[in-house]
């Protein structure tokens, strides 16, 4: 072989690998990450929860505790898990680092690698309540958590954090005037310094359902659900807003840098919208619940990011997999899941395609209650137009690469 054709034939085989490698790495996997609640007594087992969430190339869950069941049954799957330490936990985990230590001794450590922990949630909504003590031992709490990670080696794997309601913002329109509760500001700050310090998120649960539910009069419904509307314009910014949930996610920019992060991340660990609702509940309904979740969906498929961080893709967890039928409260509380507990869809909704439709999200990446069931043959078998087409040409070039090293 002359100098010249092996040199042109070394660089073909650079690039069909460099483009196979490529074809790899552009998966299929959803953007989005799902909530799985269990509050409920007629939810299926979690290894055929495993297997719906595989189905629809789902890799991002959050859970509310650290189910061993789920745990277990996720291993192995390379779907990356939020998990939780409950807010009863707090003050006994704030007052002794050996308590923090066994939790994660026994609720993480065992787990990994085979099952992907990434994050630790110490508390949930805490300043929700008016629990001054639980208040006092949040911060504590999440500080023995993280050094118990670090001193069984697993720091550099697994963030903590902390999830609060929006309500924690006293302002949030327009987003640039943003601020955070007074009342609250002696708790929030320190646990800024410590999300800039270890380089974890600041988590909001933020439901522009609710803000439509309480004045459906003033508020505008194609607003909410990602829909098309004239927008809102911030006046101290000029940018423009077509949406809730993205206002909401730059007043907390906003709050933030009023004392004096700029260095911290927002992600959504919480937004959706009820499917069904009681009477008093305007706008809990199923078609309500498909456009917001399907447009949601699809802004975060096509790694949009808000106006104030356009270059920052939104991260996004669903609230939630499955109706809990033991929720208290509204009827809506019951009803946010996108699926029943028996495998199949409350509604077909477009989550769009991404880098790639979602396996079991159905042609044109449409979740469709007769395509994706965790019972049927169909979530087994159903494979999407874009998977078949990245295997296809990465056998030929596969090809390519054997007959370039025999010649």
């Amino acid at each position: 072989m002359g100098l010249r054709h092996r040199a042109s034939s070394l660089l073909l085989l650079s690039l069909t690998l460099g483009l196979a490698v490529a074809l790899v790495s552009v998966s299929a996997q959803q953007k989005f990450g799902i909530n799985y609640g269990q509050i409920a007594n007629d939810l299926p087992d979690p290894t055929r929860v495993a297997g719906l969430l595989q189905s629809m190339n789902v890799n991002k869950v959050k859970l509310y505790d650290a189910d061993p069941r789920v745990l277990k049954a996720f291993a192995n799957t390379g779907v990356e898990f939020i998990i939780a330490v409950g807010n009863e936990n707090l003050q006994t985990m704030a007052a002794s680092p050996a308590a923090a230590r066994q939790w994660v001794a026994t609720h993480v450590q065992p787990y990994i690698p085979a099952t992907r922990i990434t994050c630790v949630t110490v508390g949930n909504e805490v300043f929700s309540s008016n629990d001054t003590v639980m208040m006092s031992s949040l911060l504590p709490a999440m500080k023995a958590v993280y050094a118990a990670l670090g001193d069984l080696g697993l720091g550099s794997q697994v963030t903590v954090s902390s999830a609060h309601s929006v309500n924690v913002l006293a302002t949030s329109f327009p987003p640039s005037s943003g601020a955070f509760r007074e009342d609250l500001a002696e708790y929030i700050q320190p646990i800024l310094d410590f999300h800039g310090q270890t380089g974890s998120p600041f988590l909001i649960n933020a439901y522009p359902f609710f803000a439509y539910k309480a004045n459906p009069g003033s508020v505008s419904l194609p607003y909410v659900l990602f829909e098309p509307n004239p927008g809102v314009r911030d006046p101290n910014t000029n940018l423009s807003y077509d949406n809730m949930l993205y206002a909401q996610i730059d007043a907390v920019y906003a709050a933030m840098k009023a004392m004096g992060h700029t260095d911290v991340g927002v992600r959504i660990s919480e937004t959706g919208w009820p499917s069904k609702g009681d009477e008093d509940e305007t706008g809990a309904t199923v078609q309500n619940a498909a456009a917001y979740n399907g447009n949601l969906m699809q802004r975060v498929a096509m790694s949009q990011g808000t106006p104030l961080k356009p270059n920052v893709p939104i991260d996004v967890y669903v609230f939630a997999l499955f109706n809990e039928d033991m929720k208290p409260g509204p009827a809506s509380e019951r009803n946010y899941g996108l699926f029943y507990p028996n495998g199949s869809p409350v509604y077909a909704i477009n989550a769009g395609s991404g880098s790639g439709s979602g396996g079991g999200l159905g042609p044109g990446g449409s979740l469709n209650p007769y395509y994706t069931s965790m019972f049927s043959s169909s979530s087994k078998l159903a494979v999407s137009p874009t998977f078949l087409t990245q295997r296809v040409i990465l056998l030929l070039l596969l090809q390519a690469i054997v007959i370039l090293l025999q010649s």
